[in-house]
């Protein structure tokens, strides 16, 4: 595992590209958390505060169109533009109106939408196939890295000096993105004609007929609905636990650095195991770390959360070094895009469901059923495996 993220880090596009995903990464995640404290304080609705993100969440509806865009333009030029771009909204934002804040976070929805997809489809041409899985893996551990202490450092801000300079700060990490961005040397390939992107194609239907790419996308999806569900319950476990609210600040960290560890190992278990068993695997942890959720001691508890963390990231690492394996360069933008919207977008509905369930159910009811789903997703997984041994006993 060492040595092949040393590999990584080694590569000049590749230290470039995580430099970006880490400054970018790092504002977005202290924006989120100022954002509805920002709206809470503005207008003292916890309504309007709760939903300031969900801009960020529609945005993903669009994905399979917005990442058309990514095949028919200059991917490393789109990601510098498009970074720009979002850098120049937010200074708008710093204006301090709340309509703005939510007008400004959708934007920075669809900019995400397209950056993911551009990043995704010139990871090939920009990286050896070989590192390609470890690389996924370090960029969900960046990613997940920064929620360790990013908000946290965002809330801060705000409280110090209020939201327009959170909302420059975003600004600023905006422009560092672009400036890695654009000192990428890559070779990409010559974009798609428009008709070759808009129309159906073999790399659009593999996406969405594909065996592998299918199930891979899937068990992401599953994980995701998940975990929303499992999160949903979190204040109401602690209350089970005869913890305060706060101590959701020591499960928190707890996930986030197992899906740190998680992602680190990724391309080594990928190698080994290959993408469906590397999915298997975090759907199995994810599965037996939400059961131990479901139990009445703290110390079990926080076992659960680090499993969670460790087997969240797998099906998704897995499933877009898969898209990234097998579909065609041209096409690779929608096909990312398709994928991430497949796995993210029922996260919204079902952290809703978890919210009314949670409510109304005992929280164990679905802390268990995420439990279920996540075992589900992970034997669905591996059916032609269990198939193919059934036929020989």
């Amino acid at each position: 595992m060492a040595w092949a993220t040393a590999r990584v880090l080694g590569d000049r596009n590749a230290r470039l590209y995580l430099s970006g995903v880490f400054v970018a990464g790092f504002g977005d995640s202290a924006m989120a958390l100022a954002a509805g404290v920002w709206v809470k304080t503005t207008t003292g609705s916890d309504a309007l505060a709760g939903v300031v993100n969900v801009g960020l969440w529609l945005a993903l509806l669009l994905g399979p169109v917005l990442g058309g865009v990514a095949d028919r333009v200059n991917r490393r030029r789109l990601l510098v533009a498009v970074n720009l771009a979002l850098g120049a909204v937010m200074v708008v934002v710093a204006a301090g109106h709340v309509w703005l804040v939510f007008a400004g976070l959708t934007l920075v929805g669809v900019g995400a939408v397209l950056i993911e997809a551009a990043e995704a489809a010139l990871l090939p041409s920009a990286l050896p196939a070989g590192l390609r899985g470890d690389f996924n893996g370090l960029t969900r551990t960046v990613t997940e890295g920064m929620k360790l202490f990013a908000p946290a450092a965002g809330a801060a801000l705000f409280a110090w000096l209020g939201g327009p300079p959170v909302a420059l700060l975003n600004a600023a990490t905006f422009v560092a993105a672009a400036l890695a961005f654009g000192l990428l040397r890559v070779r990409a390939p010559e974009p798609a004609p428009v008709a070759s992107v808009t129309a159906p194609s073999p790399a659009r239907v593999a996406v969405l007929r594909n065996r592998e790419l299918r199930a891979l996308i899937l068990a992401g999806a599953a994980a995701m609905v998940a975990s929303s569900l499992s999160s949903s319950a979190t204040f109401a476990l602690l209350d089970a636990l005869h913890r305060p609210p706060a101590y959701a600040g020591v499960l928190t960290p707890a996930q986030g650095l197992g899906s740190v560890a998680g992602g680190l190992l990724a391309g080594t278990l990928m190698r080994r195991w290959g993408e469906r068993g590397y999915a298997t695997l975090g759907l199995t942890l994810f599965a037996v770390g939400a059961l131990l959720r479901a139990t009445p001691w703290t110390w079990s508890v926080l076992v659960g959360c680090v499993l969670i963390g460790l087997g969240l990231p797998a099906p998704l690492i897995a499933a877009i070094t898969a898209v990234q394996r097998l579909i065609p360069q041209q096409a690779l933008g929608r096909a990312a895009a398709t994928a991430n919207s497949v796995m993210f977008v029922p996260t919204g509905p079902a952290l809703l469901l978890g919210g009314l369930a949670v409510s109304t159910l005992d929280y164990r009811v679905q802390t268990v059923a995420a439990a279920a789903l996540a075992g589900a997703a992970a034997l669905a997984t591996r059916l032609d495996t269990i198939t193919a041994w059934a036929r020989t006993v």
